[in-house]
């Protein structure tokens, strides 16, 4: 009898041990030592809207994440000069909140040069990058940042 009773004793402390390992990180999805980078991938303006909702989401659950959203293709439009989205408003206001919180955007100087567009043209709160895909893949590959593509 002694020796179930120390087999129970015994599983409920290894349960006790285990129910441990998944506590909730009271909403801190930052590891010790390891802050959240995330990368976000738009290659469509038709997206930005929700890209950049999705971002201010993203800061509202952690403040401390570090974001950059890179740009390539049509994902650049809204990150040039005047760029409204389908009911006409401006989409500089939305990326000018973001940056203030520490968002970084980018733009691909290759899209910028296939299409024929003035470096000129781009918002001062993007930075104009070589490649928008090679970005992203620095941001991954080198730099541990996650993707995410809205």
């Amino acid at each position: 009898m002694s020796r179930l009773r120390n087999l129970l004793l015994l599983s409920a402390l290894f349960g006790l041990f285990g129910l441990a390992g998944c506590a909730s990180t009271g909403g801190k999805s930052a590891e010790a030592g390891f802050p959240e980078k995330v990368v976000y991938h738009v290659n469509d303006s038709a997206v930005a809207g929700l890209a950049m909702n999705n971002v201010k989401n993203h800061l509202g659950a952690n403040p401390q994440a570090t974001i950059v959203v890179v740009t390539h293709g049509k994902g650049i439009d809204f990150l040039l000069d005047g760029a409204a989205d389908k009911d006409g408003n401006p989409y500089d206001v939305k990326v000018q909140e973001l940056k203030a919180k520490g968002v970084a955007f980018d733009v691909c100087n290759n899209t910028l040069v296939g299409r024929k567009i003035d470096p000129k043209k781009v918002i001062h709160e993007a930075v104009i990058v070589p490649s928008g895909v090679a970005e992203i893949s620095k941001l991954q590959s080198q730099q541990g940042y996650a993707y995410v593509k809205p």
